[in-house]
């Protein structure tokens, strides 16, 4: 269960920004939309806005990034490679400086809070702090510090003991953290691995192969095909069944060199879609197999793609971050999509959707409550400031009440986050 994200100095976040899921102490709001883990009562879902280039999707690929250098700065195959992270480049005082991430999250009952700063050459710091449950102060397991041209890293129990206690000397790229988890996979750092791994889901709209790659994983397993079906059917695609089949030879065209027709041949699937056959009355008379690529919509082509992680999300009480949610589907897509997280029948291990959109007709409290509404948006130095709609109530005493239209006041420049559009005229 995610808790806290923080960023500072990586691409438009000059300062830290955080964004929290534990749920602020409002009146008047239904509980539907908070669960309670380790005494604290964290939200199920948040939603981002934003104006175009507000800094919306860059806090999406901040999360990517903390994810991608636990998952693979241990590697050997990124030894002597750059840290490919960018500063905040439009101030004199970032661009040359580190660049900070933190997450504070809850894994098997166990608070962690673990955090790093990095420039393209080195990992300066890196902390690692946990509370137990039984515990009342959080511990810290280990400390990791860059200075005056010295590296020093500071081991509490249990990592001061067996291997990990002899791995003092990092690579200057690497994450200590990937490095113990290498070497006890079995421990703290292995099952914070294993969250990163499976329960951390950070995924992008311009980059549908990579979820469509899990959900075809997932439909060689017959509960979850058939869970997927159960998903595509309630959302109204009139699919009936789904068959991954092998390219043929006499599919792909005549010019292409014999070694690359044979290369796609042995490697290359096609999905298909079963949906009834009907009469000229109306009743099912057969079945007719369509190509998911040629035949079917880009809102079922994006449905099917995300299935598998949302479905294996619900499934496992993971957290799921999703980059324009809302691109090429139906509004009552998005409501279906979100009702699914929020609802306890469906969501019954309080698995947590964030996601950005412009979708205002999300933007009411019968979907959300204000500690669930977050804002993007860019100052006149193009630094991104996040905040959360709650904070409006603390700075103007019911300013901002559960009556409100939350749709009219953002659109009035209320709350802020939206495009300040000029005069256009052409030049004749």
């Amino acid at each position: 269960m995610l808790l806290e994200f923080s960023v500072e100095n990586f691409l438009s976040f000059k300062q830290k920004n955080t964004l929290s899921l534990v749920s602020a102490n409002i009146a008047g709001h239904e509980e539907d939309n908070v669960f309670t883990i380790n005494d604290y009562e964290l939200l199920k879902t948040a939603i981002i806005y934003g104006a175009n280039a507000s800094g919306k999707t860059n806090l999406i690929k901040a999360m990517r990034f903390m994810k991608n250098m636990v998952m693979l700065s241990s590697k050997e195959s990124q030894s002597g490679e750059a840290i490919d992270v960018e500063p905040f480049k439009l101030s004199i005082d970032t661009h040359d400086q580190p660049s900070e991430f933190e997450i504070i999250f809850i894994y098997k009952k166990v608070l962690y809070r673990y955090g790093f700063t990095v420039d393209s050459q080195r990992v300066y710091q890196e902390w690692l702090f946990y509370l137990p449950n039984n515990q009342s102060e959080e511990i810290e397991l280990f400390e990791r510090r860059f200075e005056n041209e010295t590296e020093t890293i500071s081991l509490a129990k249990p990592f001061k003991e067996g291997e990990i206690a002899k791995t003092l000397k990092i690579r200057k790229n690497a994450l200590f953290l990937s490095v113990a988890a290498q070497l006890d996979d079995s421990g703290i750092a292995g099952q914070m691995m294993e969250w990163f791994r499976n329960g951390f889901k950070v995924l992008f709209a311009l980059e549908p192969d990579a979820y469509e790659n899990f959900t075809l994983k997932k439909l060689k397993e017959p509960d979850d095909k058939q869970d997927i079906l159960r998903f595509l059917k309630a959302a109204d695609t009139a699919i009936e069944n789904i068959e991954v089949v092998d390219i043929q030879a006499q599919n792909l065209p005549q010019e292409l060199p014999k070694g690359l027709k044979g290369f796609l041949v042995s490697s290359a699937k096609a999905v298909m879609t079963e949906h009834r056959l009907f009469n000229n009355k109306g009743e099912t008379v057969s079945s007719v197999l369509l190509s998911m690529t040629e035949n079917e919509s880009e809102g079922t082509k994006k449905l099917f793609a995300l299935s598998g992680s949302i479905i294996d999300t619900l499934k496992n009480g993971e957290v799921l971050i999703v980059d324009e949610l809302d691109a090429k589907l139906h509004p009552l897509m998005m409501r279906f999509i979100l009702n699914l997280f929020q609802d306890k029948e469906t969501n019954p291990h309080n698995a947590q959707l964030i996601f950005e959109t412009h979708d205002t007709n999300l933007l009411s409290p019968r979907f959300f409550r204000r500690d669930q509404i977050w804002f993007a948006e860019k100052d006149p130095q193009g630094a991104t400031d996040l905040f959360c709609l709650a904070a409006f109530q603390l700075e103007q005493d019911d300013s901002v009440n559960k009556d409100s239209v939350y749709k009219t006041d953002y659109f009035q420049g209320r709350y802020g986050a939206i495009p300040l559009i000029g005069e256009f005229a052409l030049a004749f």
